[in-house]
């Protein structure tokens, strides 16, 4: 346009094309941190293997300071930008929190495509209060037999055998047609359990299950191609085994749900 003789003031451009004037006058008043590669590199490493870690995880899984993790993803453009999310209306509900271990469990199904095998069910059963993931299983059938096996094997990790709890508590879940059907609450309740409901169409009333299957999700079956159920069970075993033993929970005050779980006993 100034070729063609036409002067347009900056701030008329500013205007036009939505760009804030002190990003246009911005000047930088200082150079970029240096950074030490003892730290850059392992932490390069490691986000390359698991892409889904935070700067919180790294820094705890390397015994680094975490602002200076911080600092480092920030200059060097590692830090992962999250797409914002609208406002959404919610239900006011007793979330899934427990001030104690076996307090209150939730549970929950998801899919997972395991190659010849096709679709598979995975249930899931974890405390709320250690956030420990205490069974699963995987199962071509997604009938009640599935979560059944998964709480059996969570009763089985935490009591060492299967039969009634001395103490009543809580196990959270959706409206399902599983998790409501005859065969599943007659269990729940041979057990001692007592069932909860979260509200329809809440799913952040149950949302450490929800997390703790975003999390599986995106740190390990959607990092590979499985072959098989059995590729699948062992993959996803792994995994849990490090969710339980060595993940960091920031909610934890960064200890791990084991842990967490050996302290409160």
């Amino acid at each position: 346009m100034r070729d063609d003789g036409i002067a347009v003031p900056l701030t008329k451009l500013c205007a036009w094309f939505g760009v804030p004037r002190r990003t246009v006058y911005y000047r930088p008043t200082k150079a970029p941190p240096k950074i030490d590669p003892a730290f850059a590199g392992p932490i390069k490493a490691l986000i390359e293997a698991e892409p889904s870690f935070g700067y919180r995880t790294v820094a705890w899984l390397l015994g680094f300071n975490k602002n200076t993790v911080q600092r480092i993803f920030q200059s060097k453009g590692w830090q992962v930008r999250k797409r914002p999310v609208g406002a959404r209306p919610r239900i006011e509900a007793m979330p899934s929190v427990a001030q104690a271990p076996n307090e209150r469990w939730a549970t929950d199904l998801c899919r997972v495509w395991t190659g010849k095998d096709r679709w598979v069910t995975l249930a899931l059963v974890m405390d709320c209060h250690t956030r420990e993931l205490l069974g699963w299983h995987l199962s071509k059938s997604g009938k009640a037999s599935t979560p059944v096996a998964a709480l059996e094997q969570a009763l089985i990790t935490r009591f060492g055998t299967l039969g009634r709890v001395d103490t009543e508590f809580l196990l959270r879940s959706d409206n399902g047609l599983v998790f409501t059907s005859r065969d599943y609450t007659k269990m729940v309740r041979s057990y001692g359990l007592r069932q909860e409901f979260i509200t329809p169409h809440c799913p952040q009333q149950n949302g450490m299950m929800e997390r703790l299957i975003r999390s599986l999700k995106e740190q390990c079956v959607h990092r590979q191609r499985f072959e098989s159920l059995a590729h699948a069970s062992r993959a996803i075993g792994d995994w849990i085994a490090f969710y339980n033993t060595r993940r960091p929970h920031q909610a934890l005050g960064m200890k791990t749900p084991a842990a967490t779980f050996e302290l409160a006993a």
